[in-house]
């Protein structure tokens, strides 16, 4: 298939402690809590989005916190490392303040001709920073806790091993459309649409990797972006064609979405990008309260009795 798909719109993993996740993400990480919701599926459940100033897509990482559920392992037939996008001149500045918050990293390397600072958030999920020249190109939020010069630029892109390398790659390219752009060290990496940040996959070769296990510090999917629902229709037909069990297309509120798995494990889902996170708020309350869509609404009071209590993070 020549593509609709455009490149990453988010990445989704499981959290334990809600708190804690959001006082990582917005407090240390500097992004912005674009949308306090419920998991749809399971509503007494959040369902966190941190992004960029408006969430537009491809700066989208959203979180299901479970604080019961087990540590999960991080291995063959999932997405590992979400890397995240910053300015060449800030990688200085995110090594201090990592530091300071008590964020252990690796020392950086170098990738495709890039550097890396590899790091864990509090549930061990694996996360980078890419300091690469295009994350220019995407400006930074100016009212959060970092500087927006320094600050995350959304997405640069995301690691995945699969339990079936092969098949997995032809669904990147024959299927998917993303298209083979190097190796190296042991990895391939694909691009989707016109390619650069928010538009990478790495297929690492598995190697003797462990297969993964579910659980919080894990990514549970990836959502790739198509600009409206025809194009959506065009790959749901295409994935049905190829024998995979693709589910209908459900509401999510601030996109429409399909889901399927691959042979080699990975999750994709495949969000429209409209009609985003202003939808039910404007920009400048973005994150600011608890927003459910029209059909749980009735059910508000419950679920604020069920859900805990949130410190939400101050802007300047």
């Amino acid at each position: 298939m020549s593509g609709p798909i455009n490149g990453i719109h988010h990445m989704t993993a499981i959290a334990g402690d809600p708190q804690r996740n959001l006082d990582f993400y917005a407090g240390v990480l500097g992004l912005r809590l674009v949308k306090l919701t419920v998991n749809f599926d399971v509503p007494n459940t959040y369902h966190l989005y941190y992004g960029d100033e408006v969430g537009r897509p491809g700066t989208i990482i959203t979180f299901f916190p479970w604080p019961h559920m087990r540590r999960g392992r991080v291995g063959a037939g999932q997405f590992t490392a979400t890397a995240l996008s910053i300015p060449p001149g800030a990688l200085d500045y995110w090594r201090a303040r990592l530091d300071a918050h008590g964020v252990q990293c690796a020392a950086p390397v170098e990738r495709f001709e890039e550097t890396v600072l590899a790091f864990e958030d509090p549930d061990g999920l694996p996360l980078e920073l890419v300091a690469h020249p295009g994350a220019e190109e995407r400006p930074g939020w100016p009212q959060g806790p970092v500087p927006a010069e320094m600050a995350i630029r959304g997405i640069y892109g995301i690691s995945a091993v699969s339990l079936a390398p092969e098949r997995t790659a032809r669904v990147l390219e024959e299927l998917l459309g993303l298209r083979e752009q190097a190796q190296e060290g042991g990895r391939a990496r694909y691009i989707a649409g016109q390619g650069g940040s928010g538009a990478i996959i790495d297929l690492i070769e598995p190697q003797e990797a462990t297969p993964g296990i579910e659980g919080t510090g894990t990514v549970h999917h990836l959502a790739l972006r198509v600009p409206d629902d025809d194009a959506q229709r065009q790959v749901h037909h295409e994935v049905a064609e190829r024998g995979f069990r693709v589910t209908p297309v459900l509401d999510r509120q601030y996109f429409r979405s399909i889901y399927f798995r691959e042979l080699g494990g990975l999750l994709f889902e495949i969000a429209t990008d409209p009609p985003g996170f202003t939808v039910d708020e404007p920009a400048e309350r973005l994150g600011s309260e608890l927003r459910l869509p029209p059909w749980l609404e009735p059910r508000r009071e419950e679920l604020i009795r069920q859900l805990p209590p949130l410190r939400l993070p101050a802007t300047r």
